[in-house]
């Protein structure tokens, strides 16, 4: 998927520069929107924000603590692509998504190096502007 989609393009300078086609391009051909919010600590950790992810609009007229809980397996494929995307494109990651309001989804991006040095996402996560 990385090759093809990527081949017209310049090659990335640095993992942000991944990220940020995740959030704009891939996102985009894949769920047909980019990505809302993305802020990374500059330590190797990504958190990507979908305010209207699209495969949670049909549960967002749902409001329930149950409804939030039926939604968590609609997250494991959109990780896989995530995963597999970096993966192609030479970036091995962990990712893990999650939702606590629909029809919204965070998905927590962490390169190897960062995960190996156990950097959290929570403390000095910072915006990037795209």
């Amino acid at each position: 998927m990385g090759g093809q989609f990527s081949r017209d393009r310049p090659r990335f300078n640095d993992t942000l520069d991944v990220i940020k086609f995740l959030c704009k391009d891939l996102w985009t051909l894949v769920f047909r929107k980019q990505i809302d919010n993305l802020k990374t600590n500059h330590r190797g950790v990504y958190v990507l924000t979908d305010n209207a992810f699209r495969p949670f609009s049909r549960m967002s007229a749902e409001v329930s603590s149950q409804a939030v809980i039926r939604a968590q397996p609609f997250l494991w494929f959109p990780c896989g692509i995530v995963r597999g995307a970096l993966a192609a494109l030479g970036i091995t990651a962990t990712v893990h998504a999650e939702t606590s309001e629909l029809p919204g989804a965070v998905f927590q991006i962490k390169t190897v190096a960062s995960a190996a040095a156990g950097a959290g996402a929570a403390p000095g996560v910072a915006g990037v502007k795209s």
